[in-house]
């Protein structure tokens, strides 16, 4: 100490080991919430990647749903229109055109 003072020693000394000892721990502690948030970005990446999976799987089965009603209701138009009902897109047309040129390469 530069200049006396009426403190006793022992206790200016507690005081500054005890401020040095949270200026060693800052760094650790800075890194732990770091690592802290990185885990839980992490684990909501995963989160959301399965929850997107998921309905890409059950985007998948519908899709494939419509389809199979679709190839089922290409000889009659009534299933295609029914299946274009359904799945709003109007791909029966495209699939029952398709079917039809397909047909005029196996007659040749």
């Amino acid at each position: 100490m530069a200049f006396p003072t009426p403190v006793n020693s022992q206790i200016t000394d507690a005081v500054t080991q005890s401020n040095v000892k949270v200026l060693g721990e800052s760094p650790a502690m800075a890194m732990g919430s770091i690592y802290q948030t990185m885990a839980h970005s992490s684990g909501i990446l995963f989160e959301n990647a399965v929850s997107s999976q998921q309905q890409m799987t059950t985007l998948a089965q519908s899709v494939s749903n419509i389809g199979a009603m679709q190839i089922y209701s290409v000889d009659t138009m009534v299933g295609t229109g029914f299946a274009e009902r359904a799945s709003q897109l109007g791909v029966a047309d495209n699939l029952t055109s398709l079917l039809t040129v397909l047909q005029s390469f196996r007659d040749r």
